[in-house]
């Protein structure tokens, strides 16, 4: 079964209002104070000074591009990436589900706006002016989020007016882009296999101090937990079903099974071990 049969494109967009404006008047005083030339300094004022509810909903956003990123493959530049149709029905539970997060936040924003501004107002001082402020509804366009899914498609799907031959180089074109498109999308499913490995390589590895002593390094859970979740993600995203990828998947996995974040804390043979068994992986495969 091809890819276009078992995956589609998916676009997932964010949009967060910055809630930063250049002060002109205030960037040349500067300027003047200091004998400084233009452009040598600019003066940005954060309109919600003294609520970090604006940075929350960005920060939110921020991680939801982090997860429809992980969860998706390239396919353009800078649109629609691959999703694997494996993935749709929890892909698409979960994004609902930020969506409905991501609203609610912005209309909670939006309900204590006209506060913020009063506060925003006492931190400013001088350099508040509410010229800066868009009205209450305003700030819904301010705030979107959007997602669109589409099917790949063919290259018969090119119906146009034009010379058989032309036609024919059109769609010849396509078929070679959608070709390197796939194989972007297959050097990022090694890329993080291989990001993975290297860094739990590296974390594992003890480095002993002058006087014999092990250096003390801070091991999270997520030593694990990222390892765990590419195997399960992998078996997903391994578009071509590339025999060796998932090879490789395969060894990491039997690498992590009963892996304990707190064992590997506290015991050196267990982290030498893990570590050799990484490296094992490492030199086996072409990266």
């Amino acid at each position: 079964m091809g890819i276009r049969n078992c995956g589609m494109l998916v676009e997932v967009g964010l949009s967060v209002w910055t809630a930063n404006k250049l002060d002109k008047n205030a960037t040349n005083k500067v300027l003047t104070d200091n004998d400084a030339g233009r452009g040598a300094a600019q003066v940005r004022k954060n309109l919600m000074a003294g609520t970090g509810l604006r940075k929350e909903i960005a920060d939110y956003a921020a991680n939801v591009r982090t997860w429809y990123i992980g969860q998706t493959l390239p396919w353009m530049d800078r649109g629609a990436r691959l999703l694997a149709g494996s993935l749709f029905m929890n892909f698409n539970s979960e994004l609902k589900a930020k969506q409905d997060k991501f609203e609610k936040m912005k209309h909670e924003f939006i309900n204590v706006y006209p506060q913020l501004v009063q506060v925003a107002q006492d931190y400013q001082g001088h350099l508040f002016n509410p010229d800066d402020y868009p009205h209450p509804e305003e700030l819904y366009d301010k705030f979107d989020f959007r997602a669109t899914f589409t099917p790949i498609p063919e290259a018969s799907d090119f119906r146009l007016d034009v010379a058989e031959e032309e036609l024919a180089e059109l769609k010849a074109k396509y078929e070679s882009t959608y070709d390197t498109r796939v194989q972007e999308a297959m050097k990022d499913t090694w890329s993080r296999l291989h990001t993975v490995l290297t860094n739990m390589s590296a974390k594992l590895t003890d480095v002993t101090n002058p006087d014999g002593t092990v250096q003390d390094k801070r091991y999270h859970k997520t030593l694990v937990t990222n390892a765990t979740e590419l195997c399960s993600m992998l078996t997903h995203l391994n578009i071509t079903n590339d025999s060796k990828l998932e090879l490789a998947r395969q060894d990491l996995e039997r690498v992590m099974v009963n892996a304990d974040i707190d064992t590997i804390k506290e015991t050196p043979e267990v982290r030498k071990d893990m570590k050799s068994k990484l490296d094992n992986i490492l030199k086996q495969y072409e990266w």
